[in-house]
């Protein structure tokens, strides 16, 4: 990484780009750490807080890397779909016939920003093994009422991988017929006593989307925001070196 493009010439952010963005749960956190952010979705996401392309990423990105634009930006998050796999779904895809339905797009993202040449981070649910677990973030790390375990494999970059901390209880919501409580909601599904929108929010951390498809899809922001300030930090040690 050139310090041009850590620190622009135009004076502002370093730049990142935000692929299968969803509503911008990863790009809120990323814009608090210090990037400005444009996201690439495939679908209309009109909650999504920053400059965004409507289209396929990984084409988006193929283009990119053809153009040379690529260079513009300093860092790259991607959270390709992770249904056919997810720790969360897998069982319900199998026995309902539905895990054909879902798309796995960990390789082909993978072997692209691997041509980038720049910094990545591939995010993913429990259950999915295609990715090395460089990180591990949850939840109860940053106080937060969700426990939202995420993976996340570290491209062209590491950072220390911080301690697991201890859940102080269970999910609320009906298992197997039994109601229990606890200090975290469920943010996935519809039914089995999930929270509301509202409380979806205010467990996750986010306020500029009342769709639920999009809380439940989401990274929270202080995930991303810890992500994106680790990798700064990195990054200027690297160019001070």
């Amino acid at each position: 990484m050139t310090h041009q493009t850590l620190i622009r010439r135009d004076g502002h952010r370093p730049l990142l780009l935000d692929l299968f963005c969803c509503a911008g749960g990863a790009a809120v956190g990323y814009r608090r750490a210090g990037f400005d952010v444009h996201g690439v979705d495939i679908a209309p996401r009109p909650n999504y807080p920053f400059p965004m392309h409507q289209g396929d990423a990984l084409a988006f990105l193929a283009e990119l890397i053809a153009s040379g634009e690529i260079e513009r930006y300093a860092f790259v998050h991607s959270s390709p779909p992770c249904q056919a796999g997810c720790a969360l779904t897998v069982g319900t895809n199998r026995s309902q016939g539905w895990g054909r339905a879902h798309v796995d797009l960990v390789s082909e993202t993978r072997a692209l920003l691997e041509a980038s040449g720049l910094p990545y981070v591939i995010e993913q649910p429990n259950g999915r093994a295609e990715i090395r677990k460089d990180l591990t973030l949850c939840g109860e790390m940053f106080g937060l009422g969700v426990l939202r375990h995420r993976n996340f494999e570290l491209g062209r970059w590491s950072v220390h991988k911080p301690e697991h901390i201890p859940h102080r209880g269970r999910v609320r919501g009906w298992r197997h017929g039994e109601f229990f409580d606890g200090p975290y909601v469920a943010a996935y599904g519809n039914g089995g006593g999930k929270p509301t929108i509202s409380e979806l929010q205010v467990a996750m951390g986010i306020t500029w989307t009342e769709v639920r498809e999009e809380l439940t899809e989401a990274i929270p922001p202080a995930y991303s925001q810890w992500i994106g300030r680790a990798f700064l930090a990195h990054a200027r040690l690297g160019v001070a070196a």
